[in-house]
């Protein structure tokens, strides 16, 4: 609550043109932002691009931000927003879509089957294989632990399309988790 608080702070501050604070709100954004980015787009180089266009969206568009409570999630927004428009740019994203018709097909998950320790290792590598759509929500809702309500918020969608783009996501996940158990 605190950091929220201070957040706030910061954020009135850089509005001001408080310098020093918006350089303290881009320090405490750049390691998770920057991870965000880096996962969806699972390039470093790219990610590093990406972040720092973000940064400059942020500071020409600080000063019309109305709820400085919302920064957060609004500066995710911004990230996603660019990141997708980086993946256009770079036709990557057309290799990535994956067929709906074959997630309908995919096999229940098995409840027992245990976690392995190396698929934490093959992680980027398997969120890779999921749509940047789905994988922005896999990404926020389990690596960055927001609420769904909070991921639609922050990408601007209905709650209903957040809750199947997990679907979706998870549904590649656990196929390509299947397929390296054979």
């Amino acid at each position: 609550m605190a950091d929220a608080v201070r957040e706030t702070r910061r954020v009135l501050l850089a509005q001001s043109g408080d310098r020093a604070a918006l350089e303290e709100l881009f320090a405490a954004l750049e390691s998770p932002l920057g991870g965000y980015i880096l996962s969806l787009t699972g390039r470093r180089e790219l990610a590093e691009d990406t972040l720092q266009e973000v940064f400059i969206l942020i500071y020409r568009k600080l000063y019309w931000l109305r709820e400085p409570a919302l920064f957060r999630p609004w500066a995710y927004r911004i990230a996603s927003r660019e990141v997708v428009r980086q993946l256009k740019r770079e036709r990557a994203w057309r290799d990535r879509i994956e067929d709906d018709a074959a997630l309908d097909a995919l096999p229940a998950a098995d409840a027992q089957a245990e976690f392995r320790p190396e698929w934490r290792e093959r992680l980027p590598e398997l969120l890779a294989r999921v749509s940047p759509a789905s994988r922005m929500v896999v990404v926020l809702h389990y690596l960055h632990e927001m609420p769904l309500a909070e991921v639609a918020e922050v990408l601007g969608l209905p709650l209903g399309t957040t809750k199947s783009r997990l679907a979706y996501g998870l549904a590649v996940l656990r196929r390509e988790v299947l397929k390296s158990a054979v």
